[in-house]
């Protein structure tokens, strides 16, 4: 298998003997270069002896030698800087498009790491690898965590980047599209950031001194207002929303976006867009404040909000219900911290330059308590311990960008694991 060969090449798993090339040069592996996962050669800039002579230049990989005219190598000149090409099976001299003969070395990958690779493949337990994170370092684990919540900041620093495109580079725009996104808490977040792009903030901001009129623009661009019939509520919104949708020309979504199955009444559409308007209608400049907040009691404070009067004792509209307050919960709100705020505080502060603003994203992440899924708890059975939020994030990194895409021999988990005998 290709991939194996690349990780054995990387991490210089080779036999403990003079190394050759096929045509009896003296091999000494340098550096093993920088792995390229993109088109064109598979590793950049090794640096390799030959005879004793130094070469530095790119790696080519393949299970067989043959492989290299298959793929077109000898007729692309990307590829004439390949001063070495590795392969398992030496079936086929390799030129280059100038007619240069490509030295090669043949690489096998050793029987245990072939096995092992196979165990982690192929095994029904998951995580696969659980058997040896107990017996892991500390300084490993923690090292691996960091970067995974590194890579997780930056993966959400492109999904910023995505929607201030979408919305013409307005931060408040694409602060509130993330905001919304985790408003639907799993299920509806689709859904919800749908709606926040058919929503105008400043269309809003005309509008947002009457909390009635921001509901009326919420729900109806929710397309939750198409009934004809509804109490008298509903049909006061309705009007106030036909309004709205004439004089700025709105057109509402698909009503049936929305999720309902499975959900409980808290976290119906209904209470998070009440919840959503009565922020919005509280908050002039929610980004701006966002920002101005230093702990997080005040964000907590911020975000805890409420809804209209409506929804005391209201879950849809219709039939009323036990009289209750339909604040956020205090494990939502640092929900919304987590997954909202923190990333965005982190990106911001990368595209104005602003450090401090990265720094305390950290910070928050590390005094927040880890969040609590079937994720989470299932690392935490396998024995990785969980300290804060930093840490909750890193491991949902590490499941959904490794694990579930069989990505072990990019982990350093994986990496430990194939290389046990």
């Amino acid at each position: 298998m290709e991939q194996l060969l690349h990780y054995v090449w990387k991490h210089k798993i080779f036999p403990l003997k003079q190394l050759t090339t096929t045509t009896g040069q003296a091999l000494e592996i340098i550096d093993t270069g920088l792995a390229n996962r993109n088109a064109g050669p598979d590793f950049f800039n090794a640096k390799i002896k030959l005879d004793g002579v130094l070469w530095v230049g790119n790696i080519e990989i393949h299970q067989a030698s043959s492989d290299w005219v298959k793929h077109g190598h000898h007729q692309n000149s990307a590829y004439d800087n390949v001063i070495l090409h590795v392969a398992s099976l030496i079936d086929a001299d390799v030129f280059r498009s100038n007619g240069e003969v490509v030295p090669q070395f043949m690489l096998e990958c050793p029987p245990h790491i072939q096995e092992n690779f196979e165990e982690l493949s192929k095994t029904d337990s998951y995580p696969p690898c659980y058997r040896i994170i107990p017996s892991l370092s500390p300084f490993m684990i923690h090292s691996w965590m960091s970067a995974l919540q590194m890579e997780r900041f930056q993966q959400k620093n492109a999904q910023l980047v995505e929607r201030l495109r979408i919305c013409n580079h307005h931060w408040e725009d694409a602060f509130f599209m993330t905001l919304a996104r985790n408003f639907g808490f799993g299920l509806n977040g689709d859904a919800f950031e749908a709606w926040a792009q058919q929503i105008n903030l400043r269309f809003v901001d005309k509008h947002r001194d009457n909390l009635f009129q921001v509901e009326a623009l919420f729900f109806g661009q929710a397309g939750i207002l198409a009934d004809k019939d509804g109490d008298d509520y509903y049909m006061s919104l309705k009007r106030e929303y036909d309004y709205l949708a004439h004089k700025f020309e709105l057109t509402p979504m698909d009503v049936t976006r929305w999720r309902f199955l499975r959900l409980r009444p808290n976290n119906f559409p209904h209470i998070r867009i009440a919840q959503l308007a009565c922020l919005y209608h509280r908050s002039y400049g929610l980004l701006s404040l966002v920002l101005e907040k230093t702990t997080l009691k005040e964000l907590r404070d911020l975000l805890r909000g409420g809804t209209s009067g409506y929804w005391i004792n209201h879950y849809t509209f219709g039939g009323s219900t036990v009289s209750r307050p339909k604040t956020l919960s205090n494990s939502s709100i640092d929900l919304l911290i987590i997954n909202s705020i923190v990333p965005f505080l982190y990106a911001y502060g990368i595209h104005k330059g602003k450090e401090q603003l990265c720094q305390r994203a950290t910070s928050f992440l590390e005094e927040l308590k880890p969040e609590n899924n079937y994720i989470i708890r299932m690392w935490s059975q396998c024995g990785l311990k969980v300290s804060h939020a930093g840490d909750s994030q890193a491991l949902i990194q590490l499941k959904k960008e490794y694990c579930d895409k069989k990505k072990c021999l990019y982990c350093r988990i994986g990496y430990e694991y194939l290389k046990r005998k």
